[in-house]
């Protein structure tokens, strides 16, 4: 699914004040029972989440080291040297602890993805000049791509996961859920 920005990578929550509040996964598509999202997307990340009602399959998934890439359109112009701190991985915060994150891969887009249009609550364009990255991980940790962004000095203003291992967002639209009945998630070549 193309998981929008503004929406809970969940299908609803035990807590009333959100239920008042927040959007679910469940506005999107009428999942069978046990369903569950294999790793998450923050309220603020947008892009391909997949669901599945195998607990089994999603924790192998999670632990399993597969790559995740995101587009990040990150506040200014970021430099070599903040993509070199990038990519030998960096320390953020996590939980209170100190976290030195996996080496990734990180690259300078030299163009604007091809994306939906952002969600009007970014204000992209009140921020100074703007750069976009493609980061791809093997690990996930809480708000990780957007804690190692900003401890480079260029917080990330937008965040897309575009691929899965082979799993691509490719053009799906925003909230579109496609059911699949098999997919691969190695390393492209």
């Amino acid at each position: 699914m193309y998981k929008p920005f503004g929406m809970l990578s969940q299908l609803t929550s035990n807590e009333d004040r959100q239920l008042r509040k927040k959007r679910f996964l469940s506005e999107l598509f009428d999942f069978p029972e046990g369903s569950m999202p294999i790793g998450r997307l923050d309220e603020k990340s947008e892009g391909l989440l997949l669901m599945t009602t195998d607990g089994k399959l999603s924790d192998a998934i999670n632990r399993s080291g597969v790559e995740k890439e995101y587009y990040a359109q990150l506040d200014g112009k970021i430099t070599d040297e903040a993509i070199d701190q990038l990519r030998l991985g960096i320390e953020i915060g996590l939980w209170g602890q100190h976290y030195t994150t996996k080496p990734c891969k990180v690259t300078k887009l030299t163009k604007t993805p091809t994306l939906p249009d952002p969600d009007k609550k970014l204000r992209i364009g009140t921020h100074r000049p703007n750069s976009w990255i493609s980061m791809t991980l093997t690990e996930g940790k809480f708000r990780q791509v957007r804690k190692m962004t900003a401890a480079v000095g260029f917080p990330t203003l937008r965040l897309v996961r575009v691929r899965i291992g082979n799993m691509l967002l490719g053009d799906t639209t925003v909230g579109r859920v496609v059911p699949i009945t098999h997919f691969d998630l190695s390393t492209p070549s």
